[in-house]
């Protein structure tokens, strides 16, 4: 059985792209992005837990 861990980060609307490139190259996949309700954009990431 797979053992996932998870990350919360801010993905910021100028630098976005790069942060999840970044996110990737780390192992981390992106769940879901969502707004926090005051424009922010939050996104939750997973990777098995080596």
């Amino acid at each position: 059985m797979t053992k996932w861990e998870y990350q919360v980060a801010p993905i910021l609307n100028h630098v976005a792209g790069q942060i999840l490139n970044n996110f990737g190259q780390d192992g981390w996949e992106l769940v879901t992005i969502t707004d926090n309700g005051s424009g922010n954009l939050v996104g939750y990431f997973k990777r098995p837990v080596e």
